[in-house]
């Protein structure tokens, strides 16, 4: 433009526009002389485990004979929301580098990730290319296998007070007899065995274990109250969570664990067990779990349990009720369960309104506000009340604490003998 007003400077402006122009179709030489410049593969596992980080990798390889920085974006399953996602990366020349990255999904069901995008800068820095790697991937996310498989090396070394479960003092012992020991300080006088004293000359006791082949029943509702959000996730998701890991930690225990799911009608039902593959059909079937937003039919699940079970079990019911008249409508079936099987109902706090409740209160809209969630908080403590009532168990939590209460209500029902 200087070289308008100044013609000495045209000719000099000429001669950069076309050393610009030499650099620029060097410089996309470089980038496009090669048919297959850049490889990408990506490495996720074929099962993802839901509300958990999982870790998926980008291996790149350069071919070419200079170094390279590169714009990687992966087209990541719609379910994740995740629109911005790139990282850069600089490889060296005919070199290869690994990327890695965490997925969290929060959802189950089938995830799809699509191409692998490459846009790389050549040496000069004045051109870009794009290189498209076909990396179409379908993988199945399922209920939090990783968070089971914690808690299952910790059960299987009795620590599973470093996840949050607590201490429970044993009350009394089992009845199932394991073998007659020597007495050593602490044991319990209740169960010297005199006849085994007598015969060796020193004190003998009894000893017993914990009584096994218990059948624990993990029955879940799938009605609508249970679609309800938390974090990104539904009350029906935490749940199946909970029931896999209580599952796992039951067999663990020597107990036979099962299945039960409902809504409008019974859905699965799987006979408690404790063989090698009980966990694997249990996974699989409450990776299929899905809500259709009908009211839970309770008289059908009695049925369902009065003409399937036999035996006494332990039945842990995953519900919600967001209102006392609502589990007032429930509870003839309840109870008739309750009559034959030890239940624990689990159902949740609403977390939403207790935030309200601990806020404060600056006009009078925001009073009566409070007070109405006030009315709510104090409904769902009724529950509590009216369930005991009527000698039903039950359990309180939020959606995030669910696996840990659950496992506590568990280890004391079987501490206290209770199954």
């Amino acid at each position: 433009m200087a070289g308008y007003f100044l013609s000495p400077l045209y000719p000099i402006a000429s001669l950069v526009l076309i050393l610009l122009l030499i650099v620029l179709i060097t410089d996309f030489l470089f980038l496009y002389i090669k048919k297959y410049p850049l490889q990408a593969s990506r490495e996720v596992a074929d099962r993802l485990s839901l509300n958990d980080e999982n870790k998926v990798s980008i291996h790149l390889v350069n071919k070419y004979a200079f170094p390279v920085s590169l714009q990687v974006i992966d087209e990541l399953p719609v379910q994740l929301q995740i629109r911005n996602w790139q990282r850069n990366v600089k490889i060296e020349a005919n070199a290869s580098t690994t990327l890695e990255y965490v997925i969290k999904p929060l959802s189950r069901g089938q995830y799809q990730f699509d191409d692998i995008n490459l846009l790389v800068v050549g040496p000069l820095q004045l051109a870009k290319r794009k290189v498209q790697i076909k990396a179409k991937q379908i993988v199945k996310v399922y209920p939090s296998f990783i968070e089971m498989r914690r808690f299952q090396l910790l059960a299987i070394g009795n620590r599973l007070q470093e996840a949050g479960v607590k201490r429970i003092r044993k009350f009394g012992h089992s009845s199932e007899f394991e073998q007659i020991k020597e007495y050593v300080r602490g044991d319990d006088y209740r169960t010297i065995n005199w006849k085994a004293t007598s015969r060796r000359g020193s004190l003998m006791m009894n000893n017993f274990t914990d009584e096994k082949s218990q059948q624990i029943y993990c029955v879940i509702n799938k009605g609508r109250l249970m679609k309800m959000p938390f974090e990104g996730m539904t009350l029906l998701d935490y749940s199946i969570n909970a029931a896999l890991i209580l599952s796992n930690v039951a067999l663990v225990k020597q107990d036979k664990a099962g299945l039960i799911t409902f809504a409008e009608k019974q859905d699965s039902f799987l006979i408690a067990d404790k063989q090698p593959g009980q966990m694997n059909l249990i996974l699989e079937s409450l990776y299929k779990q899905e809500t259709n937003f009908l009211e839970a039919d309770y008289e059908k699940l009695y049925a369902t349990i009065r003409n399937k079970l036999t035996n006494r079990s332990l039945l842990v019911l995953f519900t919600n009720f967001e209102s006392l008249d609502g589990l007032k409508r429930e509870m003839p079936a309840l109870q008739r369960i309750a009559h034959y099987h030890l239940l624990v109902v689990v159902f949740f706090e609403n977390t939403a309104i207790k935030s309200l409740v601990q806020s404060k209160a600056d006009n009078l809209e925001e009073v009566y506000i409070k007070t109405i969630a006030e009315k709510f908080v104090f409904e769902k403590k009724q529950m509590i009340k009216e369930l005991q009532q009527h000698g039903i168990l039950s359990i309180l939590t939020s959606p995030e604490h669910l696996t840990i209460n659950t496992i506590n209500k568990y280890l004391e029902l079987k501490n206290r003998n209770y199954i």
